[in-house]
């Protein structure tokens, strides 16, 4: 399977069809020498001479030959028609079958017009990136693979003609000339996609057919010029070749099949193979086209026809989990009647101090604000959110829910990101149900809301410091039992300096709430059972640490517990009342009274030996 496509030309001769039959059959190919002893030659370069200015970005040949009459055979003439080749003049009708028999790229000059004080100096540069020109007598003859002057062109008249084999990388002259508007002949179709380089080759198989079937005289020698060529390597991985063809190839056969093709093989071990592309296949770039060649000569009827497996690799990333976190969360808080707020990365310096809030030293904050009140980083979302509650105020909003997304930085300008939520003003709309006065929102509201948005999560005591912090409507948030950010009524001293409503915030670290893998647990099918219990102890016991003793009896049917009710009045002094309901389960039977009043009874022992509680 030659597959002759528009990026290869190697298989436009018969030398490059007889190179891949070679190979597919397993046959030796027969290289061509030709060297005529039988009389003496002149050298070339008493007559001839090449001069080359600046680098060139091709392959140049030149032979000399004195030529009595030239004849072409009738074989030669039928082959050119059976290719449909127009035949023409008798020399023009060599030159085509040298280049269709061998693939090198072959010209002829009159070398009487081109003689100067009875030589010939031939002067070659570039003249653009990929346009090398060729000047004799200072007229230009002919641009390299492009186009050559009709004016000096050998005839089958000529006495002394002057042949030429050329070669040049297609990429660089397509390219070229697709730039400038050159005038192309009928050689520039093989030059573009890619024409043998085997210059020498070229020159003798038709020095061959002249000497043979025309009275002439060739010059001994050529006058060469080489351009600056690195072979293009490529590292082949058998085992990557096999899998894109679907079969086991022996990587063995795969060296052999490169190396009949023209590669050089330069590095082989185990299965790893280092390949030297050769020049006359510039189309081979990486290892798919490698493989392609390996399909070509073991033919595609050969290789087992196998399903098509379609597997889509895995997308999923720690990237896209945490934005699908980002987006859930986004929807939630949305959902609760917040509204997404966007602010700066910045804020004013001045109004973090004042409320006393990390800042960063004078070394890592910002050299050149964008505005005289955006002259640091922000260390937190709350003061921009406040500053958004205020402009809606402004523009008399009585009810002003919000929330942000984004990154805060420490006093080591180290980022991390946190969610901030903030609601000021009435808890409902103004309604016919509640007169004309909606109530505002309280601290049970507000957790509420912050619920729906995080999911559970635990409150205690106050640990954070800053002037927004209301000394008695504020606490900590454990989320899985790590504290994770704060939540706070609006101290009143800092809701009068903004002229807000009564409002609340909420700032919690990202990291902590991001989803963690649960196992499933079992569900129990027998049916439970809530009891309550109220207990008297000191007014300055905090639930907090009554829900610590009752945890530490780690009680298997206890599945859950929380507070319902206090009761504080002066009958009861410097006590308190507090109801905790219990949810009581087994998994493998339906609870009895006895079982149920065990459970209760270890937990009031246990509150009544650590925390001096009586049974109310």
């Amino acid at each position: 399977e030659l597959e002759l496509t528009a990026n290869r030309g190697d298989c436009l001769s018969i030398h490059g069809v007889a190179r891949d039959l070679s190979v597919a059959l397993d046959r030796e190919l027969i290289s061509f020498e030709y060297r005529n002893e039988s009389r003496e030659k002149p050298g070339i370069a008493r007559v001839a001479d090449i001069h080359i200015k600046g680098d060139i970005e091709a392959d140049l040949c030149y032979g000399l030959a004195t030529v009595e009459q030239v004849n072409t055979p009738l074989l030669i003439t039928l082959r050119l028609a059976m290719v449909e080749i127009e035949i023409g003049d008798r020399l023009d009708n060599l030159l085509h079958y040298a280049i269709h028999a061998t693939g090198v790229i072959l010209r002829a000059y009159d070398g009487q017009l081109l003689k100067e004080d009875d030589k010939i100096y031939i002067k070659v540069l570039n003249e653009a990136q990929g346009i090398v020109k060729v000047d004799i007598k200072q007229e230009p003859v002919s641009i390299v693979g492009v186009n050559q002057s009709s004016l000096e062109r050998g005839t089958e008249n000529s006495s002394l003609l002057l042949f030429e084999s050329s070669y040049i990388h297609p990429d660089l002259l397509v390219e070229a000339v697709a730039q400038q508007n050159y005038k192309k002949d009928e050689l520039y179709y093989k030059t573009s996609r890619g024409s043998e380089s085997a210059l020498q080759f070229g020159m003798e198989y038709l020095a061959y057919i002249l000497e043979t079937n025309s009275p002439c005289k060739c010059y001994d020698g050529h006058l060469n010029m080489t351009s600056a060529w690195e072979p293009t390597r490529i590292a082949v991985d058998c085992e990557e070749v096999c899998s894109l063809i679907g079969q086991k190839i022996e990587s063995r056969k795969i060296v052999m099949i490169l190396k009949k093709l023209g590669f050089d093989i330069s590095h082989y071990e185990d299965e790893e193979i280092t390949v030297k592309v050769p020049r006359f296949r510039h189309d081979i770039k990486n290892i798919q086209d490698i493989t392609e060649e390996i399909v070509r000569i073991i033919g595609i009827n050969n290789i087992d026809a196998k399903p098509l497996t379609f597997v889509e690799s895995n997308q999923l990333n720690e990237t896209l989990s945490y934005y699908a976190f980002k987006k859930a969360l986004r929807y939630r808080a949305t959902a609760t009647g917040l509204h997404e707020n966007i602010s700066y990365l910045f804020a004013d310096r001045s109004k973090l101090e004042a409320y006393g809030f990390t800042t960063l030293p004078k070394e890592l904050d910002v050299t050149n604000p964008i505005a005289e009140d955006l002259n640091t980083l922000r260390t937190t979302i709350s003061v921009n959110l406040l500053e958004a509650v205020k402009r809606n105020v402004n523009y008399t909003a009585k009810s002003i829910g919000l929330f942000e997304i984004g990154a805060v930085f420490d006093d080591k300008r180290e980022e991390k990101e946190v969610i901030s939520l903030i609601f000021s003003g009435q808890n409902a709309a103004e309604s016919v149900a509640n007169s004309g006065k909606a109530p505002m929102i309280n601290f049970a509201s507000f957790i509420e809301k912050l619920g729906s948005v995080i999911g559970a999560f635990e409150l205690v005591k106050c640990t954070y410091q800053n002037a927004l912090i209301h000394p008695y409507q504020s606490a900590d948030i454990l989320y899985r039992g790590v504290k994770c950010g704060y939540v706070t009524k609006l101290h009143p001293v800092a809701r009068e300096a903004y002229g807000i409503y009564d409002t609340f915030i909420a700032e919690i670290e990202m990291s902590a709430l991001l989803p963690l893998h649960i196992n499933a647990k079992s569900i129990s099918k027998f049916q439970g059972v809530y009891k309550d219990l109220s207990i008297v102890i000191d007014k300055t016991l905090l639930y907090t640490q009554v829900k610590e003793q009752i945890g530490s009896l780690e009680l298997e049917t206890l599945k859950n517990y929380y507070p319902v009710d206090i009761y504080e009045d002066d009958t009861l002094g410097d006590k308190k009342s507090l109801t905790i309901r219990f949810f009581i389960q087994s998994m493998h039977q339906t609870l009895q009274e006895e079982d149920i009043e065990s459970v209760m009874s270890q937990v009031m022992r246990k509150l009544e030996q650590s925390c001096q509680a009586t049974l109310r």
